[in-house]
């Protein structure tokens, strides 16, 4: 049986405006009268029973898995930058969109087309003041050796973060499951070492003697996580979220996106399937590398089966922050269950060429002393 997709808007009991989920509070909190109300309850039973995986094969072969509107009111636009399409609730507008900051008020919305419904989502729990903070200081000069750019950021980017405002923005991303046998030839080395004379004397030689082998090996892959947008570049959404936070999943309810945006998934379920292969193998060979043993390995071949394959489409939160600085524009992204600051800054030239300036003068320096 598939999950249902909640498309209730929640009003204030008290005042009737529309209530946006407060991410300090965990809860829906109306921005009028601040009036604070639960979130649905879930239990460990709900929880399992809505997050029920899609049949991979099933939906790839009939396309049949249930698509529904992520709200009744929610509102579409799509950005006439980058091509992203992006939902959001009313009373709340597009404005600037949050991956590439083109201005968007001025597109007229339309209601959200149906989507494959989402199985989870993993709320919003760092709040906008959190956010900005780590955003100030993540722009802002310091000193900070495992951080070397910070020393050369431009003073400007500190008023510029100042300034700065936030969007909330759910990403999609699709989860795959399978479970993988795995048959491979190859060679095991072990190490050993002959002696060899030199004029100097002797010295030790390592050689690798190597034996043919082959086996088996089989591992079960668990919610490897694939982003579905193209908005952002893959590798720093994977630093970002490199696994999905399964404990801080929730089954996806209306009440959470209000107040946010949410991104439409540009990557379709057969694609994301194909680069979770990719990743799935990588570690395939890295257990068979460990299968083999011995001081050295050589993989001829790798024969893997999926089977037990399936998928689900999840939401996971990210405040983003598109800025302008010169005549490029910088991405900046902050997990919103984490904090952790990822993105671009720009550099001061003069403050580069001031540096090494200074490496070449101390260099010099320290040359004519050795040679004094």
């Amino acid at each position: 049986m598939e999950p249902t997709i909640s498309v209730n808007q929640s009003q204030c009991p008290g005042c009737k405006a529309d209530m946006a989920f407060d991410p300090d509070a965990g809860q829906l909190k109306c921005p009028y009268c601040g009036r604070i109300e639960a979130t649905p309850e879930v239990t460990a039973t709900k929880l399992r029973a809505t997050l029920q995986e899609h049949d991979l094969m099933a939906f790839i072969n009939t396309n049949r898995t249930q698509i529904a509107q992520l709200a009744t009111t929610a509102q579409e636009v799509n950005c006439p930058g980058c091509r992203a399409t992006i939902t959001f609730e009313p009373p709340d507008v597009a404005g600037q969109c949050p991956f590439c900051a083109t201005n968007i008020v001025t597109q007229k919305s339309r209601p959200a087309d149906p989507t494959l419904a989402p199985s989870g989502l993993v709320p919003f729990k760092v709040g906008r003041k959190t956010a900005l903070t780590n955003l100030r200081q993540w722009l802002a000069f310091r000193w900070d050796w495992k951080d070397l750019k910070a020393i050369f950021l431009p003073g400007k980017l500190k008023q510029l973060a100042q300034k700065k405002a936030l969007t909330g923005v759910y990403l999609p991303f699709w989860t795959y499951d399978a479970q993988t046998e795995s048959h491979y030839q190859g060679e095991r080395g072990t190490h050993y070492y002959v002696t060899k004379r030199t004029k100097d004397g002797s010295r030790r030689v390592r050689k690798t003697r190597w034996k043919r082998v082959s086996g088996n090996v089989s591992r079960f892959f668990d919610d490897i996580l694939v982003p579905a947008t193209r908005a952002i570049d893959p590798k720093k959404l994977q630093q970002l979220w490199p696994s999905l936070p399964v404990s801080q999943l929730k089954p996806y309810s209306a009440e959470y996106l209000a107040g946010f945006q949410a991104q439409r998934y540009e990557i379709m379920v057969k694609e994301g399937h194909a680069k979770a292969k990719d990743m799935m193998a990588d570690m395939v060979r890295g257990d068979v590398r460990s299968d083999i043993g011995g001081d050295a390995q050589r993989i001829h071949s790798v024969s893997t089966q999926h089977t037990q394959e399936t998928f689900k489409h999840v939401l996971l939160p990210v405040w983003m922050a598109t800025y302008r600085y010169g005549s490029k524009t910088y991405q900046v992204m902050i997990n919103a269950q984490t904090g952790e600051v990822i993105g671009e800054r720009p550099v001061a030239a003069w403050k580069v060429a001031v540096a090494i300036a200074l490496a070449i003068f101390l260099l010099i320096i320290i040359i004519l002393a050795a040679n004094g």
